[in-house]
């Protein structure tokens, strides 16, 4: 019989979709208050991957990705999506989003993005909450699968999640020694 054991604590990350027309800052805030303090940010860049979120949020996208500090349990990912879920409601205007706030971890073997909507590759994780394993690190690097949406799959992607790895290593070192 297996030993039970916990895993790995995780890197909280987000990938912010919105409006120039929304308070950005408030977003980072709300989200701060939430998963520990912002550690990282992209600068936003176009979103121009999909056309998904056009009849809802209108075209002139923007993208940017936080990675948060310091490392949590896995299991609290289905709450962290609850909350965000949440955020985007407060900052909708009559229904419609001026943010996607898409959660998710960064874990040694792979990065986790949480959803509402399952399929086969997206595991039930508790409180409506499907887990999407979107990269897996395999020789070297996070390499994306059939299914990885199209801009996570982009190599400055990859290589902003590599980099983000190496912070998760010195996040997990910090968590080890008690820094």
């Amino acid at each position: 019989m297996g030993k039970v054991k916990l895993p790995e604590q995780v890197k909280l990350f987000a990938s912010l979709i919105f409006h120039d027309d929304v308070d950005l800052d408030a977003v980072f805030e709300s989200l701060t208050g939430l998963a520990g303090t912002i550690e990282e940010k992209s600068g936003p860049a176009l979103f121009t991957h999909t056309t998904y979120y056009d009849a809802e949020m209108g075209k002139g996208l923007k993208r940017c990705f936080i990675l948060f500090e310091p490392v949590f349990d896995r299991d609290i990912l289905p709450d962290i999506k609850l909350a965000t879920n949440g955020i985007e409601e407060e900052y909708a205007v009559d229904g419609r989003r001026k943010v996607n706030i898409d959660a998710g971890y960064i874990a040694l073997e792979h990065v986790i993005l949480a959803t509402t909507k399952g399929y086969a590759h997206r595991p039930y994780i508790g409180k409506g909450i499907h887990a999407d394993l979107t990269l897996m690190f395999i020789s070297g690097s996070y390499r994306a699968l059939e299914w990885t949406y199209p801009d996570y799959a982009e190599l400055q992607t990859i290589a902003l999640f590599n980099a983000w790895r190496g912070s998760l290593k010195r996040g997990l070192k910090e968590a080890r020694h008690g820094l």
